[in-house]
């Protein structure tokens, strides 16, 4: 079981990380679930697969940062903390029948809000959320990202674990789970074997930053991973991309206790599928959009362990919303067609993506 178990286990690999409160741990419930990607394919509707999307109420097919300001055009954030407008999204998951190839969307489930505790993070769907300082070595500010900031982590096109890229990770909860986040017992594909607990996907994205680009044309080479490619980065970065920003980590968390008839695993083989026609795994992605009001979350990082500021409780400088604001913001999706939130089964993948 994951939950806050990530502050357990980093607390162990780094003293007195845990102690010292440095991350912001927090939910963020569903915006909404379609083909739309402001970042790959903005302008483009339907966009080629289809994403949950997550935060601020103001995402959009085109978000260009030259007239685009999240934090101006949002009126309402389905995260925890009021004054992130930010957009995070990541692939949808199906299950494919076995018995006759057609496809049901994977229900999102809320997080544990603290390890060994049944209280959930304040969401309904949606993902979690992880801005983190370093795990070792000194550094005297974690950089906030500026306006117009944008990120992917992960690429689509991967298909195979000697190219999967790090931070890209599942895990089976409830049956042989670990610590740490992407330890040696979660995978990078689908796990081959009944969860009972579901199944925990995380996406770490790169804490190395340029310092000049807010984007890239790939979107991925304004950052770049530590020099020792960590999964819970260091302080360190390299000459090329000095800044250190926050380690940004997201978990979903996959419902998919539904189809865990053990026909359906072993010997190599699992029923899940992405969106975007991946049916081992290694291919999951996150895309990221800043939208933090001000300079809101330099100040969070800043009070990071001071005044009980830590995970969902930064209530120190950052206004707490509550479950009824959160779950009620949501948007209409803009293309209409049908990507399985009502639990109906569809013949296709959205799109008519290939499955390979």
């Amino acid at each position: 079981m994951l939950p806050l178990s990530l502050l357990a286990a980093t607390a162990a690999l780094i003293p007195h990380a845990a102690a010292q409160g440095n991350m912001l741990r927090f939910g963020c419930s569903q915006l909404v679930i379609e083909r739309t990607d402001p970042i790959v394919q903005p302008g483009v509707s339907p966009s080629a697969h289809t994403h949950q999307i997550v935060g601020g109420n103001s995402f959009n097919v085109t978000m260009d940062p030259a007239d685009f300001d999240p934090v101006k055009r949002s009126t309402c954030t389905s995260c925890l903390y009021a004054e992130d407008m930010s957009n995070y999204w990541t692939a949808s998951v199906y299950f494919k029948s076995p018995e006759n190839g057609s496809y049901k969307l994977v229900p999102q489930m809320a997080n544990f809000r603290r390890p060994s505790s049944p209280e959930l993070l304040p969401q309904q769907g949606g993902l979690t959320v992880y801005y983190m300082e370093p795990f070792g070595g000194k550094i005297a500010t974690t950089t906030s990202f500026k306006p117009g900031f944008r990120m992917v982590a992960g690429d689509p096109s991967v298909r195979s674990k000697s190219n999967a890229y790090p931070g890209i990770c599942h895990r089976c909860n409830g049956n042989g789970e670990g610590g740490a986040p992407c330890d040696s017992r979660d995978t990078s594909e689908f796990p081959t074997k009944v969860c009972p607990g579901g199944i925990r996907a995380t996406i770490i994205f790169p804490t190395c930053w340029d310092g000049k680009n807010l984007d890239s044309p790939d979107h991925r080479s304004h950052m770049a991973y530590t020099p020792n490619r960590a999964v819970l980065a260091g302080a360190s970065c390299p000459s090329t991309h000095p800044v250190r920003v926050p380690q940004v980590m997201y978990e979903i968390m996959l419902d998919t206790k539904q189809f865990n008839d053990p026909k359906y695993f072993g010997n190599g083989k699992q029923p899940f599928v992405y969106s975007f026609g991946d049916s081992v795994g290694h291919g999951q992605h996150g895309d990221y959009l800043f939208g933090w009001k001000d300079n809101s979350l330099q100040r969070a990082m800043d009070e990071l362990g001071k005044n009980g500021c830590s995970t969902d409780t930064c209530s120190s400088v950052l206004k707490i919303q509550n479950r009824e604001e959160i779950v009620g913001c949501t948007i209409p999706t803009r293309v209409h067609e049908e990507v399985g939130v009502k639990g109906e089964w569809l013949k296709a993948l959205p799109g008519n993506v290939v499955v390979r």
